[in-house]
């Protein structure tokens, strides 16, 4: 690894991540949905929605938001805020692009 990545995990590369789709990771006890927005950004939140604790990784990518598959709140994928009427958050993460690939900080942004 070199100094830029020192702080990093390498989780996989933005060819993982099916364009307007996402994946996720486990570390410990936390599941991180990766995700990759149709203008290939890579976002990570922790992967729960906020209302009900299903894995939002399932869920609808569109711009800079993924809507959750069962109840429909739209979820930050800069912040992991709930956005519009509803309440909430999740933890979102630090990521960064080298070359290809996608690193992780597990500190929480």
């Amino acid at each position: 690894m070199n100094v830029m990545t020192k702080n990093w995990i390498e989780i996989g590369t933005i060819g993982d991540i099916p364009l307007r789709g996402a994946r996720h990771v486990h570390s410990g006890d936390k599941t991180i949905a990766i995700f990759r927005n149709a203008h290939n950004k890579i976002f990570a939140l922790e992967d729960k929605c906020p209302h009900g604790g299903c894995p939002i990784s399932n869920g609808i990518v569109h711009d800079s938001s993924v809507t959750c598959p069962i109840h429909n709140w739209v979820i930050s994928l800069e912040t992991g805020q709930a956005l519009g009427a509803d309440e909430g958050q999740i933890l979102a993460f630090p990521v960064q692009i080298d070359g290809d690939k996608i690193l992780l900080s597990l500190g929480v942004k």
